[in-house]
């Protein structure tokens, strides 16, 4: 081969990197969030079995009448409330979203198992008479443009909230109270905020932070 058939080759194959490169990124993105929005449906499902067999209601009603749970709860532990549910989960791989770089999947609930192996945040209000309360969902939140901390978010819908941008380009997931799961942007997810308040028993969210 002559030296200007060498560069041509190297020239196409530079040329069909450049072109398939970002088609990978693109599948690689599109295959995380559709990851994360079956992490959510299995999770949901969960909950859903959970109510079942307690007489209609989710882990979070029984945690608040808890005190120590709630304490628990309350300075960021949001794993306390996912480890009651490991039965009806069968396992914490769900409750990473495969797009968290940030994050680990658990192996089991018991050994080592911390909101490190969480993605998702869960609402304290959410309760199956009102289907559209916003149960569960990604938890890279900003409120008012600040990242949002570990703990309870006291969620007034006058707070404008957006997702951040290490997950899904600026988007992200949310689950309802009827077990369906919703992909969002900010401005669908301000939406979703309000609508589930409307006819609701309360007038802020307390969503928990992992």
């Amino acid at each position: 081969m002559t030296l200007n058939e060498v560069l041509l080759i190297i020239t196409l194959i530079v040329l069909l990197a450049a072109l398939l490169l970002p088609a990978l990124a693109a599948a690689k993105h599109k295959h995380a969030r559709t990851g994360c929005v079956s992490c959510l449906h299995q999770i949901n499902l969960a909950f859903k079995t959970w109510e079942g067999d307690n007489g209609d209601k989710f882990p979070m009603q029984f945690a608040v009448t808890n005190s120590e749970t709630m304490k628990l709860i309350g300075s960021g532990s949001a794993w306390v409330l996912w480890q009651t549910m490991s039965n009806e989960l069968s396992t914490p791989k769900f409750l990473r979203c495969p797009a968290d770089t940030g994050r680990v999947a658990a192996t089991n609930f018991d050994i080592g198992f911390s909101d490190a192996n969480i993605s998702y945040f869960f609402s304290l209000e959410a309760a199956d008479t009102y289907p559209q309360m916003i149960l569960d969902g990604d938890d890279n939140l900003a409120a008012n443009g600040v990242r949002v901390k570990p703990g309870i978010l006291n969620l007034p819908t006058t707070n404008s909230l957006t997702w951040t941008k290490e997950r899904h380009r600026g988007a992200g997931n949310i689950g309802m109270a009827d077990g369906s799961v919703q992909q969002t942007t900010g401005n669908t997810l301000n939406s979703a905020v309000v609508n589930a308040t409307n006819g609701a028993p309360v007038a802020t969210y307390r969503w928990v932070i992992p």
